[in-house]
């Protein structure tokens, strides 16, 4: 008989109960820790949405026109804006005085409670020109859109393209023209989506507009491929702006737009009153039920994560927390125990669960050798486990979520004969085929291999979430650290040189902090690893967004999984 793994997380009638004592000094210095974490990021955030700051802000609302962030505030149903990529492009351009937030606002919002993907570009971050952070940025929205059949409101207030940046936004596969190239292929997908000129549309950015389904502007905007001054040098006609391109003539003489409004506040109303007439389309397979709040409190979370990553804690008690009513269904409890299998209820949605267990496990192998497992670690049983209820998932179209809190794959000559490889292979080719919707959400570390088979962001999640205290990297900033000095070491030992500990540690101290640094999740959702940062106490909210979102795709594919290592 397999040992039971000693846990405060139990299962009583599949509900998960708890022995937390929220008194105790482990658990107040772990609340400190994760709430510091979460009041950094929300101030870091809080000036991120100042955009270009109070002189442009001023500026453009001296031109009749509101903020981005304003105007989303007017046309998004009260509470239910949820932004994505608020720290794009953070720490990025300082040599351009920086692009807060790519200079473009996205996100998911409810308008008549219909749920739409908004992509806004903001004119105080440099006349909202974009930057190559601001068309991935924007791709990115696309895409979820794309993939999750989301309609898409654009409010257009745009100069274009960058030019001192023009080889790094204009030519590749996920630069401007991609931008374009969505929009048709979002329209032949029959995913609904309004455009409005709110200010400037030029050069190629006014296609956006006229491409998508219905395209409204505002006096005092202009739409054209090529401004009055450029007009001018090439072939010499003087003419204004509004005669060239302005709302009167685009909506009497040329017939570009379907409504031309006075200003922003009439434009959004118009907005709301065209997507409230909307039809509904078929909706998905995804079963959902009731929401039911989890039995135990998610304030607690902070107390029961540790910041430590040298500390065990059971990702069981972060579960409790975030699934509905607490109840979990633990698939192969006693097999595998380093990794979290099972099905569970998220917002009502029914869903799979995968996550890594970060206390230590007590296994058996096939032998009866007892020996003691590191949490974090995958090891052959666990991927074994996960690439088989990854598949069972797709077989009863249950919708998958991911809690990464992983070290990496176990290594070792045990591993090694026991097929870790082949099992690693196993899981990651589940995940890689795996057609249900898929949601990741980074906790802690994410590292190496482990990343990819915890379907990390190359194995297309719908959406990828992080916690303030996640680590997304090849490895931890102590062993990088480490193996690239013994690595630096030996090649100065190599050409006669030999450092002093004091030297070796100051050699240490500086290549953790650059790669510290480079594991830190703003750093990834700056390059858009990450689509948004939360609150832990956020996460089931989150989720449940997230799975609204995949709800209006009805389409799925059939589930194949090729060859599998045996």
């Amino acid at each position: 008989m397999a040992d039971r793994t000693d846990s405060t997380a139990l299962t009583v009638d599949n509900v998960l109960t708890t022995k937390v004592d929220p008194s105790s000094l482990r658990f107040e210095s772990n609340m400190r820790a994760l709430a510091d974490l979460v009041a950094q990021v929300r101030n870091e955030e809080e000036k991120i949405r100042e955009g270009g700051g109070p002189k442009a802000i001023e500026n453009q609302h001296s031109k009749g026109r509101l903020t981005a962030r304003e105007r989303i505030h007017l046309l998004a149903d009260p509470g239910t804006f949820f932004e994505l990529g608020a720290y794009v492009a953070h720490g990025m351009y300082e040599e351009w005085g920086g692009a807060p937030a790519a200079g473009v606002v996205t996100g998911l919002a409810r308008i008549h409670t219909r749920l739409v993907m908004l992509i806004v570009n903001d004119a105080t971050v440099k006349a909202g020109a974009f930057f190559p952070m601001t068309a991935k940025k924007v791709i990115r929205a696309q895409n979820i859109a794309i993939e999750n059949r989301i309609p898409t409101v654009y409010l257009v207030d745009s100069a274009g393209v960058f030019l001192p940046l023009q080889e790094d936004v204009f030519p590749d596969t996920d630069d401007f023209g991609r931008v374009f190239r969505n929009n048709a292929v979002m329209s032949a997908m029959g995913i609904p989506q309004i455009a409005a000129i709110m200010g400037m549309c030029v050069a190629g950015g006014g296609y956006l507009p006229v491409m998508c389904d219905n395209v409204l502007m505002t006096d005092g905007s202009g739409l054209f491929l090529a401004g009055p001054a450029l007009v001018q040098a090439a072939i010499g006609q003087k003419i204004s702006a509004e005669e060239l391109g302005g709302s009167a003539m685009h909506s009497a003489i040329s017939g570009t737009i379907d409504f031309r409004e006075p200003n922003d506040e009439a434009c959004l109303a118009r907005i709301r009153s065209l997507v409230e007439k909307w039809g509904y389309r078929r909706r998905s397979l995804w079963d959902r039920k009731q929401p039911v709040d989890p039995a135990l409190t998610a304030e607690e979370i902070y107390g029961i994560y540790d910041v430590s990553p040298a500390r065990p804690y059971d990702m069981k008690e972060i579960l409790a927390r975030i699934v509905d009513e607490s109840r979990f269904d633990e698939y192969k409890a006693e097999y595998g125990k380093t990794i979290i299998c099972g099905y569970a209820r998220i917002g009502g949605f029914a869903v799979g669960i995968v996550a890594n267990q970060k206390l230590h496990a007590h296994q058996t192998d096939h032998e009866g050798h007892k020996r003691v497992e590191f949490g974090g670690v995958i090891y052959t049983e666990s991927a074994e486990k996960a690439a088989r209820f990854i598949m069972d998932c797709n077989q009863n179209l249950v919708p998958l979520v991911f809690f990464h809190d992983v070290n990496g794959f176990m290594v070792g000559r045990d591993a090694e004969w026991s097929g870790i490889i082949k099992a690693g292979a196993k899981m990651v080719n589940a995940v890689s085929n795996s057609v249900v919707p898929k949601i990741t959400v980074i906790v802690g570390g994410s590292f190496g291999a482990g990343h990819y088979a915890m379907c990390g962001k190359a194995y297309d999640p719908r959406f990828v979430f992080a916690w303030p205290t996640a680590k997304y990297a090849v490895m931890s900033g102590d062993a990088a650290a480490g193996t690239l000095v013994e690595i630096k070491v030996k090649q100065l030992e190599r050409g006669g040189k030999k450092l002093s500990e004091e030297e070796k540690k100051e050699l240490f101290d500086s290549v953790k902090k650059t790669y510290d640094e480079q594991t830190d999740p703003r750093y990834g959702a700056a390059r858009l690893w990450i689509d948004k940062i939360i609150d832990p106490m956020e996460t089931r909210q989150a989720i449940t967004q997230a799975l609204e979102a995949a709800a209006l795709n009805p389409e799925v594919p059939e589930f194949k999984v090729g060859v599998l290592q045996t």
